[in-house]
């Protein structure tokens, strides 16, 4: 059997239980706590028969490699790594899907909030670089709330190649968030239909080989001298506008 992963934070063991319970091995949780989050979590578990542990603030901080496991660990069977096959079948389900790719973001807590956000905004998969970019950890999990058990996430080889064989094979229309001549204010992008929006890293944004597979580039407008956003900030903002256009205000 593959080494257990460890979840932690009560959003991403709730959200684990109520959408993957199969996955979830045993519950680790704080000794002597005892309030409304906990007991739901507990009763999500109990139908399935996992077993549960009580432990120290220590040991859960051990498991969870960070003290900020709000009391409550999960240790899970791995998930399927998820590849480009998974993102054409996904495709080949939903040909007007919205996705999100984020190019080299390296901060897992950046991940974490832009796949919650991904998940609020009704994006089908996030796709990211299976090199130099974070993956989804017990961290980005925890950031996510919920969110990572919601969205498919997709590790590629070559995301330029990904992006090519997308537009190529779904006519996937790729949206590039930077400033240049040609960028739009992204309200006045089309983003309805089959789209991706691609996000810059945190420092260097999009890189040349993944801006030349842009359709489109977009700009968030801003007030003042500022010129730039947090990833996750921008992603939000975009996304958003995505799901206005998709939905109606």
């Amino acid at each position: 059997m593959a080494k257990a992963e460890y979840y932690y934070g009560v959003h991403a063991v709730e959200s684990l239980l109520e959408l993957e319970p199969e996955r979830v091995l045993t519950l680790f949780t704080l000794k002597g706590r005892d309030d409304q989050r906990l007991k739901r979590i507990l009763q999500l578990a109990e139908p399935f028969g996992v077993s549960v542990q009580q432990a120290s603030r220590d040991s859960l901080e051990k498991l969870a490699g960070l003290p900020f496991h709000q009391g409550v660990v999960a240790a899970v069977r791995p998930h399927p790594t998820l590849n480009e096959h998974d993102l054409d079948q996904l495709l080949d389900a939903d040909p007007q899907a919205l996705l999100l790719a984020l190019d080299q973001v390296t901060d897992p807590h950046n991940l974490g909030a832009c796949i919650r956000t991904a998940a609020a905004m009704g994006v089908a998969a996030v796709v990211v670089p299976r090199d130099r970019a974070a993956g989804l950890t017990p961290t980005a999990r925890k950031v996510a709330a919920g969110g990572a058990e919601k969205v498919k996430f997709i590790q590629v080889t070559n995301l330029a190649r990904t992006l090519a064989h997308l537009k190529d094979s779904y006519n996937v229309r790729v949206i590039g968030t930077m400033l240049d001549d040609k960028a739009l204010p992204v309200h006045q992008c089309d983003l309805t239909g089959a789209v991706l929006i691609v996000m810059g890293a945190e420092d260097t944004g999009l890189r040349p080989i993944t801006q030349s597979q842009c359709d489109q580039t977009v700009y968030i407008p801003m007030s003042g001298d500022l010129q730039s956003l947090n990833v996750s900030v921008a992603t939000g903002m975009a996304l958003y506008e995505a799901n206005r256009q998709r939905h109606g205000s």
